[in-house]
């Protein structure tokens, strides 16, 4: 069989980007940097467990710029991923399913997204600070 002219599948050069296929995409990302969040949880927990000095080191990491702003991007990253999650549930169920709707609630999930994020790091800087 020849598949010299066949037509070839559409693919992002193809596509318009849209809210909707950015919100899927960023989806799958922030599922993958939750999964490698997972491991930095993990080697914050271990740490714990090789004594003071590993404790230390892992601690000035996460304390550090580039710790924090990774931890930044793992917050997000969760906020994100739930309340996906939550609108991806509400069209599993049937709402919110109109072109719309779709549009308006990834618009939402982003701004709630962002919203918890900025919220919750607010709110551990003011509760560090009372320390």
């Amino acid at each position: 069989m020849s598949t010299g002219n066949r037509p070839l599948s559409p693919h992002l050069q193809i596509y318009k980007p849209e809210v909707t296929s950015a919100l899927s995409i960023l989806h799958r990302l922030t599922g993958v940097v939750l999964a490698l969040g997972a491991l930095l949880l993990t080697y914050w927990l271990t740490s714990a467990a090789y004594g003071p000095e590993a404790f230390a080191k892992a601690h000035d990491f996460m304390a550090g710029w580039l710790g924090r702003l990774i931890l930044f991007g793992v917050s997000f990253s969760l906020f994100f991923h739930l309340c996906n999650g939550v609108r991806h549930l509400f069209w599993d169920i049937g709402w919110g399913l109109e072109l719309r709707q779709v549009k308006g609630s990834g618009y939402l999930v982003a701004l709630a997204a962002l919203s918890l994020t900025v919220g919750v790091w607010s709110a551990a800087y003011m509760l560090a600070g009372r320390m």
